[in-house]
């Protein structure tokens, strides 16, 4: 069995690259907690744009949630008007489609956005929900007893573990 390996800071970058392309000045970068939380804080610096990025958790909305409970993740703190904003949502990897799904309800419940994007670092497929990413720096196969995890060290660099589901 071969193990795969990621360059999580190669990913970045070419996240960064392909999220630029999304981007306009009327755009509101949002994060999936936790992943999806550090790419933005990143991304919001390294983009130079203003304000702060939200963050927002699929906790409250998730089809699983009776079996889960609210995970130990964040919070969702939007820090602008959700009503009209042009939302790029990002991820750190996109699976099923559940989370994203979830999300997009929570988000909803703070207003109606004009649009909403997603970007992820890494799309495995596998969905199960039909939701496709606007850019994804890499598409990978893992097997399904496989999870992909984004760890971040306290220098803020970013790595990829893969772990048993």
């Amino acid at each position: 069995m071969s193990t795969l390996i990621l360059d999580a800071e190669a990913l970045y970058r070419e996240l960064l690259r392909g999220v630029r392309g999304l981007c306009n000045a009327k755009t509101r970068l949002v994060g999936v907690t936790s992943g999806g939380a550090w790419l933005v804080e990143r991304l919001q610096r390294d983009l130079g744009l203003a304000g702060e990025p939200g963050t927002i958790s699929s906790a409250m909305h998730r089809d699983d949630f009776a079996r889960r409970g609210l995970a130990a993740g964040g919070q969702t703190v939007l820090p602008f008007d959700v009503n009209e904003a042009e939302i790029l949502l990002l991820d750190d990897v996109l699976y099923t489609g559940r989370t994203i799904r979830a999300v997009i309800n929570e988000l909803f419940d703070y207003g109606r956005p004009a649009s909403i994007q997603l970007a992820v670092m890494v799309d495995r497929g596998g969905r199960q929900l039909p939701i496709q990413p606007d850019f994804a720096a890499a598409r990978v196969t893992l097997p399904t007893d496989q999870s992909l995890a984004l760890a971040r060290n306290d220098q803020g660099n970013f790595s990829f573990k893969v772990e048993a589901a």
